[in-house]
């Protein structure tokens, strides 16, 4: 299958469509709460969640399945109506007004494209609707085809279409309308690893030049790393953290969000010295770090030590079998090309490690004994009271 790309035009698509920074909405929900069912007594699908999201800026809504961000989602399009809160956009109450008379467009999962029309009729769909003069229907048409590459297959029906030519039907038909708000319902789950990557860059290429506000739902780590400005981390209907996403990574507001996101190993350590200046001193796996720790970190904390895989130094150790203090042995080895993945047997725990690009006579293999050791710049301390926010 051949990818095509977007073409490298959007001022002119932003221009056609009459989308700039201006027009982008802002939206603020106060304790939105969504419950489905007559029982109270059962936990909410969406629990009290407070979110400012700001004009032209991508969010993305992260968490496991039944985390309550698609229904987060679904409130802000009009398709659920919340138990309780407020939702605004640009100051106007939200919560009373029908889907279609929102200024929001969604690009659903299944690309929700009606099979019975043509690709130029599923984007002017909308625009019918709204009984746009034809004259203007077709031009504003046109040009969104053209910029989403897609004019070759104007005619064609939605099953004559690749996965990649789908969805970039559904946003050329989201863009058409001239949202002040985008919405993405898990837009990408349906396409090959590849394509994925290829169109979650074109999304967010779009979105930048146009300066359309946006949520963007998904529950793959890879995709909100990429995608965000900020990442919304969602478990049990509740926020778990809000944050920039590198900021989310190195230092999670839980054990919950260090887990989702990534790969993290978390290891038992005792506190040495009080915490100052957001730093501790402490023993874990037989040496002495001075690391970053959370804020609720105390001299008393049980605490847990997140390490990253690609924070952990091995060096090999030939002259040892005893798996003691900072010497372990390899579990297992995984070659990903670019890098190689160690299982690390220690006496403080299973650790994991991951060292890019390594030569080929330096691969460890199972069995071999290593000296482990961690860049405490990285490491991040947490009270393991703080497994979760919910």
């Amino acid at each position: 299958m051949v990818a095509h790309t977007v073409v490298d035009d959007t001022d002119a698509l932003a221009e056609a469509v009459g989308l700039d920074q201006t027009a982008s909405g802002r939206i603020v929900l106060t304790d939105l709460t969504k419950r489905y069912g007559a029982k109270t007594d059962e936990p909410p699908a969406v629990d009290a969640v407070s979110l400012e999201i700001e004009r032209g800026e991508l969010i993305t809504l992260l968490g496991p399945s039944g985390c309550g961000k698609t229904s987060t989602l679904r409130m802000i399009a009009g398709f659920e109506e919340p138990t309780s809160g407020s939702l605004e956009l640009d100051g106007a109450d939200m919560i009373r007004v029908a889907p279609n008379h929102r200024p929001m467009s969604m690009v659903f999962q299944s690309y929700a494209l009606f099979p019975h029309l043509t690709v130029r009729e599923n984007v002017a769909y909308g625009l019918k609707l709204k009984c746009i003069p034809s004259a203007r229907l077709r031009e504003e048409v046109d040009t969104v085809l053209t910029i989403m590459n897609l004019m070759n297959y104007a005619d064609r029906a939605p099953h004559q279409l690749s996965g990649g030519q789908q969805q970039r039907v559904a946003l050329a038909r989201a863009l058409v309308m001239r949202p002040k708000v985008l919405l993405f319902d898990e837009p990408l789950s349906n396409l090959d690893a590849k394509l994925r990557v290829l169109m979650r860059n074109e999304i967010r290429r779009l979105q930048r030049r146009l300066g359309i506000t946006s949520i963007f739902v998904t529950h793959d780590q890879d995709e909100a790393m990429t995608l965000s400005d900020r990442i919304v981390v969602m478990n049990r209907g509740r926020i778990e953290q809000v944050d920039v996403p590198d900021v989310v990574y190195r230092r999670p507001a839980s054990v919950f969000v260090a887990d989702f996101i990534g790969r993290a190993t978390f290891l038992d350590a005792t506190i040495l010295s009080a915490p100052a200046d957001g730093r501790a001193r402490v023993a874990a796996i037989g040496q002495e770090l001075d690391t970053a720790c959370h804020s609720d970190v105390t001299l008393d904390s049980d605490v847990l030590l997140m390490i990253r895989p690609e924070s952990v130094r091995l060096s090999a150790r030939t002259d040892t079998d005893e798996v003691h203090g900072d010497i372990g042995r390899v579990l297992n080895t995984i070659f990903h090309g670019d890098s190689v993945e160690y299982e690390i047997e220690t006496e403080s725990g299973s650790i994991v490690a991951s060292v890019s690009d390594p030569a080929v006579d330096e691969i460890l293999r199972p069995m071999d004994c290593v000296r482990v050791s961690i860049a405490t710049d990285r490491g991040w301390l947490l009270p393991k009271a703080r497994t979760s926010t919910a």
